[in-house]
């Protein structure tokens, strides 16, 4: 079992915000979570279709005490369908959306990305439609419900996947880093323990400037070579050669040459590489706060710069309950007694 506490995906996107526990199977737990609804402006939920109104805590149930509310429900397939019941989480929604299959290598078997696509496309499309729909509310005084899907949202990183079937009758499947438009196009090993390097040639003018920056070894004059559709079609002799030279140098020395002579290329960056990012040190990119279980720890920081509200990071993500005396008793005014009784009682935990 995670501990929520010490989790590093946690950490990472809950700073400088309030945590609670709340038992919403007990009545007065409902009671409370109809009360911080009255004061909400959004309400977002990531249960599986159902739960919510067997909590009596679904959108009908929430817009008595607000109802200009506006809800976001954010389930593996969405509130309605033959399928919108069964649970999920983001590995299985990657799989059902196509992503799985499109990643790995031709010869072997599908491989599910490490980061859950569903997890990371469905909230920017959330976050989009909240706006609208607070937008909605401030011309019309009306709140409304958002169904999202993450299975439908990670469709959106198929890229031309399902045009190509709709339109020619195509299936994409695994190739690798091998891509139609490209060669060379991959990642090749550089002196050092898993190091490696990144570079993609678009046009014959780029090839002239990677053939330049490796010094136009002999290979580069063979015909085969010349032409993008001669590159693709021997692409893995090409590769062959690329990592013949990238492996004199570090993935560092290996961009700049490649950056200079101006091949698209970047290093495949580590966690250490990223802190010591001169663009993302200049940016201030990572902040460092403090979190009780894990002491001082830094964090990614808004992606995003507002010239004239530009965020303020304070502290780290919160325990689980770590405020719920500062939100029950001064926010919606429990009295001590109170607040003691719900807590002996097992409503917030």
């Amino acid at each position: 079992m995670v501990d929520i506490n010490n989790c590093g995906v946690y950490i990472n996107y809950n700073e400088d915000k309030y945590g609670i526990t709340l038992n919403l199977r007990h009545p007065h737990g409902r009671e409370l979570a109809l009360r911080l609804v009255s004061t909400a402006d959004v309400v977002v939920e990531n249960f599986t279709p159902g739960v919510m109104k067997r909590l009596g805590l679904d959108y009908d149930s929430l817009r008595q005490v607000r109802p200009d509310l506006v809800m976001c429900s954010l389930s593996l397939q969405g509130g309605t369908g033959p399928e919108a019941t069964l649970p999920g989480v983001g590995t299985t929604g990657q799989a059902l959306a196509g992503v799985t299959h499109l990643t790995g290598w031709p010869d072997r078997e599908p491989v599910a990305s490490n980061v859950p696509y569903s997890d990371y496309t469905a909230p920017p499309f959330a976050a989009l439609a909240i706006i609208g729909a607070l937008e909605y509310r401030r011309r019309t005084g009306l709140g409304q419900h958002i169904d999202i899907s993450q299975f439908e949202c990670a469709s959106h990183c198929l890229e031309t996947a399902i045009l190509d079937y709709t339109a020619n009758g195509r299936e994409h499947t695994r190739q690798g880093n091998w891509v139609p438009y490209a060669a060379p196009h991959g990642v090749y090993p550089c002196r050092g323990t898993e190091r490696w390097v990144a570079l993609a040639v678009f046009n014959d003018q780029e090839w002239d400037s990677l053939c330049r920056a490796m010094g136009h070894p002999p290979w580069t004059g063979d015909s085969r070579f010349a032409t993008m559709l001669g590159r693709l079609r021997h692409t893995a002799e090409l590769d062959q050669h690329i990592a013949e030279w990238t492996r004199d140098y570090t993935a560092e020395q290996a961009m700049a040459v490649l950056q200079g002579a101006g091949v698209p290329s970047g290093l495949v960056a580590t966690a250490e590489d990223l802190h010591s990012d001169p663009q993302l040190k200049y940016r201030k990119h990572f902040w460092e706060l403090y979190q009780s279980v894990i002491g001082w720890h830094t964090v990614d920081g808004p992606a995003f710069r507002l010239s004239r509200t530009p965020a303020v990071l304070k502290r780290g993500a919160p325990l689980q309950g770590e405020h719920n005396e500062v939100v029950y008793r001064e926010f919606l005014g429990l009295s001590e007694d109170k607040y003691v009784e719900l807590m002996v009682d097992g409503v917030l935990e």
